[in-house]
């Protein structure tokens, strides 16, 4: 039932709305879209897929039956399967109606969560349902679910699930004032209606239990077939090796619950926050309430002494001044100004969160100090809570990164799935032998199900975990921490690193180096104005006696005073430092707070030293206004008044970027060699800050009002200022060491693109020998609106438009003309931006081609990774400040300089605080790759060999004995495996990474050879003995007894024997990615033990090995020799096929020739990105 439109609070309009009523309107026009059993959500770059169902209990009745009858196997199933679980238990239906939805994401994630109602708040009858712009709708109830911490409700309007409309959607600028001008804030009743439907304002991580953490662990694949094992061993009587396995699984489980509960922790400590914040509300009451209780539209009161946002708002009055290295990584104090005053003309304008950013104040970031007019507060409007914060997106992606995707896992797995089939024909031979044999009942089931987990070994994961252990305490001795074990080694594939630039390759901040004054033509018509000497600072009496330049610097900066400490941005620090001037921000009464100060007439005031360029008194400038820097200006400025001047007297001096700053000067001002000089420097890997200025007629009022453009013109150019970003010493030698590798190197950075430029050239990824181009957006439109491409090379002004309005070719050809000749690429974050959104088809193509991206916000530092794993690199990120987390996250190798909040989202923190770390974590991850490699082709052929041997002992009723099998699986394999590991990394990156493909032509040659061979000579051994002349046929033993002693049992285990230490000395082979086997002392140790007993067992066993064992033993030495010297010969064989034919023949030659043809082809089984430098040359 529809009820009137109530009066607008706040300037909101609400209207009363009955749900159902809603809908059936709605149906009659679109009764389609209700029954829609399908539905896909985009908001941003989120994509759910969304399936409607309805709970059946009829077949939830069924699946408890088939739980009970299959004993829960069925269950575990369908946990492992959520998509299968949603059809055993529901049916499906118009995603209007629906019970469950099962979601989707753009990654194959899939979920199944319940629909909930939301209630209005008791005593009262209504929520209100968020439709933007600053509009809501009362309705009696709300369907939503929740889905990764965002909540998702049905909008009955659109008839579709949508996230709750932050307060900022389509809103116009004038609704803020509207709202502060009430001087009202939202009334209890309309608070409690919003936190309803918003949430509380929380951003927590919660701790799952840890009984839930186990059982999370154990329900996995490989744990549920080792809990089998292990009962048919127990079954069996194989009581000792199934405790060995017991022991191993536990361990490896509670390692793993200590990580994620360790991580679960450290991810708590960043985000949990229970602060009280101040708001106004009820007709205008100051209240203090819990954060948790913040609503989009509550009107927050910032104190002048700082705090921790827990909010995104925007800034209503007063000045804020703001440490976001939280979000930016930069610890640079930021001035937040007030949303202006607009008029009619501008007030329906659309907030946009991009276009009015120096106006927002973001969740987590710090708040240092306040300005306010007096006796009032500053005020901001909230317009974002919890997880729809930009810190609540930040924690999202470190709590659900994009999954990463190996190619050796799906082998691995792929490869067990070929062991289960061949355990499966082992399976019906064994049921098959041993039914014909007529052996008991109990005997045919457990030998039957023996023959599954000989052939699939239950100690596959623990082995496989070796590698990694191994590798990760060779790093925890380097300093270099995991937290992600699993990673090290996805790193053994990195083809590809991207580095943050500040404090990661070069040191925090900026040297000054010297100055070079602009000396003015003075009243020779005939003069130009030229550069002066270097000067190494700005008291050299050898500066132009005007003034002028150091005026400039000592004024045209953002530094404030805060509780009495100089705080801003570095450079402008280090600069005002050098000009001896004083910041006085204090009134003349001196009664005044500083957080009192803001828009009082009284304005900062810098002072000179005393007899400053042969002035009698100090010269004193007042900061009338101040233009912010803006990155798309490349600028920032100030107008400044002397008092001994007339009132109407001001200047105005500009900074910012050479070129951007020689383009605003009058010609006549700007020296002849001025882009020469500009070039000279550039070369070198130095920034370079340009100043000018101009002289004013103005008052004070126009002053405040006049637009920059208007005044930032026909300057006069005083001199440039010449920076030095020092590269960390250790830098170029660790880019020179990847690139010799073969190691892609990329520079991914929130600094300026000129400065990235030259440190990417002075460090090593730009080479010597190369040019470098900048790709960047014009403000010119083509004729169908897309934005025009320029390239610039970055050490002259030539410059030359890149069509791309027609079509991507113009554009594809110039990135192909880029490759062909050598060039490297850089872009600013804008641009990027830009072709994301209007040239996506070339964003393959640029990342495959660019290495230097400046100017990059967090997210896009992410989407960068993932445009890089997208075309198929397997990418590693190193950085060191909080908005690298979101890249470290994603990248396949996240590795953190930092301990603070970096480290959380990175599997690797280290706390050698430069890049050698990098070197080092390739190198590990590729030792523990070929270990893994090793390892699994070592237990895969142990586990065939031992196949083999029981499928021939099987055919005569008989078995290897319990010890036996304890000798083989404990003595030859556990030991040894266990041991793989501890052969170190290759000191040296070699040029080609790893093989990364399981079965891959040689490694699927190399077993099947290897088995080959194996039973080849097993198979001889059997038949040998047999033809014997003291051959003891084997007597079988009646169906309810057990022996399984036999002479060609006994052969063939002295044989089997050889060939499994065999195995491992060719599967643990170093080079080119690990030392020689010889430096793994804990491996020789264990070849030669098991190797010295395996030959005293063979030619001589002592009694007591004999009964131990129950060997049927061979009666003389000269056949025990023989069967020493076949295990022999086997190993021989195996090591020259191996060595000659797979290393040599396949890897070698064949791989490299087909590498070769592939590459010049474009086709065959290549990577994405290795396709596409083929397209464009």
């Amino acid at each position: 039932m529809s009820r009137p439109i109530t009066p607008p609070v706040n300037g909101t309009i609400q209207t009363n709305v009955d749900v159902e009523s809603a809908i059936s309107s709605v149906n009659i026009r679109t009764g389609s879209e209700l029954n829609k059993h399908h539905m896909v959500v985009t908001i941003a770059d989120e994509t759910l897929h969304l399936w409607g169902y309805k709970k059946s209990m009829l077949k939830v009745a069924f699946l408890w039956l088939a739980t009970f009858v299959t004993l829960g196997f069925i269950r575990l199933f369908l946990y492992w399967n959520p998509k299968w679980l949603v059809k055993c238990t529901a049916y499906k239906c118009p995603i209007s109606v629906c019970d469950y939805v099962l979601v989707k994401d753009e990654h194959e994630n899939e979920a199944f969560r319940p629909i909930r109602v939301m209630d209005p708040p008791k005593g009262q009858s209504q929520l209100v349902l968020p439709l933007g712009g600053g509009k809501f709708n009362y309705v009696e109830s709300l369907r939503y679910f929740t889905y990764r911490k965002m909540t998702y409700i049905w909008h009955p309007n659109e008839l579709k699930y949508t996230t709750i409309a932050a307060l900022e959607a389509d809103l116009p600028l004038g609704y803020f004032h509207d709202c502060i001008e009430s001087e009202a804030g939202l009334s209890d009743d309309e608070v409690q209606r919003r936190l309803i439907v918003y949430g509380k304002n929380l951003i927590e991580v919660k701790l799952k239990p840890i009984l839930v953490l186990l059982f999370k662990e154990v329900l996995t694949p490989f744990y549920i077939f080792q809990v089998f094992s292990v009962t048919v061993w127990y079954t069996d009587n194989y009581a000792y090796y199934a405790s060995i396995i017991i022991f191993m699984s536990v361990t490896s489980i509670c390692a793993d619950v200590y990580q994620i509960r360790k991580q679960e922790l450290r991810l708590q400590s960043m985000v949990q926050s229970h602060e009280t914040v101040m708001v106004l509300r009820n007709g205008g009451q100051v209240e203090t309430i819990p954060q948790e209780n913040l609503v989009p539209g509550d009107v927050l009161l910032i104190p002048p002494r700082g705090c921790i946002l827990q909010c995104d708002a925007i800034l209503m009055n007063g000045t804020v001044i703001v440490n976001e290295s939280m979000l930016t990584g930069e610890s640079v104090p930021i001035t937040k100004v007030a949303l202006p005053e607009l008029d009619e003309e501008h007030e329906s304008i659309p907030f946009s969160f991009k276009e009015h950013s120096k106006h927002l104040l973001f969740c987590g970031t710090q708040v240092l100090q306040t300005r306010y007019y007096r006796g009032k507060h500053v005020q901001a409007i909230v317009l974002r809570t919890a997880y729809t914060t930009l810190k609540g997106q930040l924690v999202r992606s470190i709590m659900y990164p994009k999954p990463v995707d190996f190619r050796f896992t799906k082998d691995l797995f792929k490869f067990v799935g070929f062991l289960a089939c061949i355990a499966a024909l082992g399976f019906a031979y064994t049921l098959v032998v041993m039914i014909f044999r007529g052996s008991a009942l109990k005997k045919i089931i457990v030998r039957s199900l023996d023959i599954i987990t000989i052939v699939v070994p239950p100690a596959l994961p623990a082995a496989m975990s070796i590698g990694i252990i191994a590798a990760q305490m060779r790093l925890r001795a380097k300093q270099i921490f995991c937290i992600s074990p699993s990673t090290i080694n996805t790193c053994g594939a990195i083809n590809t690193v991207c580095f943050d630039k500040t404090g990661t390759l070069t040191e925090d901040g900026l040297d000054f180096n010297c100055v070079r004054a602009v000396f003015a033509s003075g009243s020779d018509p005939n003069r130009k104005p030229e550069f002066g000497e270097e000067m190494e600072d700005f008291q050299s009496d050898e500066l132009p006696r005007d003034g002028e330049l150091v005026k400039a610097v000592a004024t045209c900066h953002s530094l404030t005073r805060i509780d009495n400490e100089l705080c801003g941005d570095p450079l402008d620090l280090i600069l005002f430092r050098k000009t001896a001037w004083i910041i006085d921000e204090t009134t003349p009464d001196n009664q005044v707070e500083e957080t009192a100060r803001f828009d009082m007439l009284q304005p900062t005031v810098l002072r000179s030293p005393v007899h400053h360029f042969g002035a009698e008194s100090e010269t004193e400038l007042a900061v009338i206004r101040q233009f912010t820097f803006s990155s798309s200006l490349q600028r920032m400025a100030v107008i400044v008044h002397n008092p001994k001047e007339e009132s109407r007297s001001m200047h105005i001096y500009v900074k910012g970027a050479p070129e951007m700053i020689a383009s605003l000067c009058e010609p006549d001002t700007v020296p002849e060699n001025y882009q020469e000089v500009v070039n000279e420097y550039a070369q070198h890997g130095y920034r370079l800050i340009a100043v000018a200025s101009r002289n004013l007629k103005m008052s004070y009022v126009k002053a405040q009002k006049v637009k920059r453009e208007l005044i930032e013109c026909q300057l006069t150019m005083l001199g440039l200022i010449v920076m030095e970003n020092r590269v960390k010493k250790q830098t170029v030698g660790v880019i020179n060491q990847l690139n010799r590798a073969h190691i892609r190197t990329i520079m991914v950075t929130g600094d300026n693109l000129l400065t990235a430029m030259s440190v990417a050239r002075e460090c090593g990824i730009i080479r010597p020998n190369k040019k470098a181009f900048l790709l960047e957006a014009t403000n010119n439109k083509s004729s169908t609106g897309k934005t025009l491409l320029s390239l610039r090379q970055s050490v002259s002004s030539s410059e030359e438009v890149l069509e791309t309005d027609d079509s991507s070719w113009d554009a594809e050809a110039e990135l192909g003309h880029l490759v062909q000749s050598s060039y490297h690429l850089a872009i600013a974050g804008p641009t990027f931006s830009v072709i994301t959104h209007e040239y996506p088809e070339l964003l393959d193509q640029l990342v495959c081609v660019c290495d230097v991206y400046a100017r990059m916000s967090p997210d896009q530092k992410q989407q960068l990774i993932n445009s890089l794993q997208e075309v198929d690199y397997t990418v590693a990120m190193c950085g060191d400040g909080a908005n690298d987390c979101a890249a470290l996250k994603a990248a396949h190798a996240g590795i953190s300089l930092s301990e603070a909040e970096a480290s959380i989202a990175a599997p690797f923190t280290s706390k050698i605080n430069d890049i050698r770390c990098v070197p080092m974590v390739i190198r590990e991850g590729r030792a523990a790759l070929v270990t893994s490699f090793g390892v699994f082709k070592y237990m895969a052929g142990y586990s065939l060999t031992q196949f083999i041997t029981i499928m021939q002992l099987y055919w005569l009723s008989a078995n290897l004995t319990d010890f036996q099998f304890l000798y083989i699986d404990l003595g030859l394999i556990t030991l040894v495996a266990l041991s793989f590991g501890y052969t170190p990394a290759c000191e040296k990156l070699a040029k080609m990474p790893p093989p990364t493909r399981l079965l891959s032509v040689a490694s699927v040659l190399s077993i099947i050879g290897q088995l080959t061979i194996i039973a080849s000579f097993q198979i001889f051994a059997f038949i040998y003995t047999a033809y014997q002349p003291w051959f003891i046929p084997y007597a079988v033993p009646l169906p309810d007894l057990e022996d399984r002693r036999s002479m060609q049992g006994t052969a063939i285990f002295c044989v089997s024997c050889f060939q499994y230490i065999t195995l491992a000395i060719i599967y643990s082979k170093g080079h080119p990615y690990r030392k020689p086997l010889y430096s793994n002392i804990p491996m020789c140790v264990s070849l030669l033990v098991v190797g010295m007993l395996s030959i005293w067992v063979t030619l001589s066993p002592p009694k007591l090995f004999s009964d131990k064992l129950e060997f049927d033993p061979i009666p003389y030495f000269d056949d025990r020799l023989f069967y020493f010297m076949l295990g022999i010969l086997s190993g021989v064989l195996s090591y020259l096929y191996e060595t000659f034919f797979i290393e040599h023949m396949i890897l070698g030659v064949r791989e490299r020739h087909l590498k070769h043809k592939q590459l010049m082809s474009g086709s065959g089984d290549i990577n994405r990105f290795e396709r596409i430098l083929i397209k464009i040359g």
